[in-house]
């Protein structure tokens, strides 16, 4: 994905939020994955869970976008998208998955546990080295790591 692809993530992240938080109550809007130039994927998330018809609400509210998206929406899933800063919070003691737009100590993929979600970074345990931070503006894909374990 390009620098471009990156910000067009991000915007189409914002306005989709906004309006689908807005117009369905109790419903996040994990994150927004450009697929291609032509599809999205919108993962949610709801207290009471997410099941068809709340993915069809959500589908049925993003109309607007249909004439340039295919689009998709899912439930987070084992795998759940991690993209704010509460998010990060929320997987403190767990593996997680992170891409960066930009090198950070010569590369952009990293894998380890999270050991603290701060106000600006996200520290991850990392085997063999030292813990790394990494800031959340550099960030362009965060998930947890499925390890099939159940709680």
């Amino acid at each position: 994905m390009t620098t471009t692809s990156y910000a067009r993530e991000r915007t189409l992240q914002d306005e989709i939020a906004s309006a689908v938080e807005r117009s369905l109550p109790g419903v996040e809007v994990l994150a927004v994955d450009l697929l291609s130039r032509s599809r999205f994927c919108v993962y949610v998330d709801h207290p009471d869970g997410v099941d068809h018809a709340l993915c069809e609400r959500v589908t049925r509210l993003l109309d607007a976008y249909r004439s340039d998206f295919t689009i998709d929406v899912s439930s987070p899933g084992p795998e759940r998208p991690l993209r704010k800063p509460a998010h990060f919070a929320a997987a403190v003691g767990h593996r997680i998955a992170i891409r960066t737009a930009r090198d950070i100590e010569g590369r952009n993929r990293f894998r380890g546990e999270v050991v603290e979600a701060g106000a600006d970074t996200v520290t991850l345990a990392i085997a063999d080295a030292e813990p790394l931070r990494i800031p959340y503006d550099a960030i362009v894909r965060g998930n947890l790591i499925d390890e099939g374990l159940t709680t």
